[in-house]
């Protein structure tokens, strides 16, 4: 398990959910009241958001222990890819928000996301694959 490629892709996804629920994805002024307000916009502004990010911490972790059965623990990473794309375009348009801002250099976290779990599904994938070919020698 520890062993795979995949589990540090896997555990490496999981630590940027937990942080990108701290580091803003986009600052800027919002108009409150009449009034210019600096915010920042993170995955914890939004509950739905938020809940999709923990969702994304969590099952990557938990993908880690479906080794046994490589099928399924590709097609639920890569359920957790959609989830990822999901959750950028839900910030993305939460942006439009804002009066002016720009983008937050913590961005690159976000994009990093669905980069890894990428990874992850290839070393998986390949993990079947070698186990198929192992099978096929026997």
């Amino acid at each position: 398990m520890i062993q795979r490629i995949q589990t540090l892709w896997l555990l490496l996804t999981a630590a940027c959910a937990f942080i990108s629920l701290k580091l803003p994805f986009y600052t800027g002024n919002v108009m409150e009241n009449q009034s210019s307000v600096f915010k920042s916009l993170t995955a914890s502004s939004s509950l739905l958001i938020n809940i999709i990010t923990v969702i994304i911490g969590v099952f990557a972790i938990v993908f880690i222990f479906l080794f046994k059965n490589r099928k399924r623990q590709l097609w639920l990473t890569f359920l957790l890819f959609v989830l990822t794309i999901l959750q950028i375009v839900l910030l993305y348009f939460q942006t439009s928000s804002f009066v002016q801002g720009t983008w937050a250099i913590s961005i690159l976290i976000y994009i990093a996301m669905p980069i890894l779990l990428i990874l992850a599904m290839r070393g998986i994938y390949k993990d079947e694959q070698l186990v198929k070919s192992v099978d096929r020698l026997r």
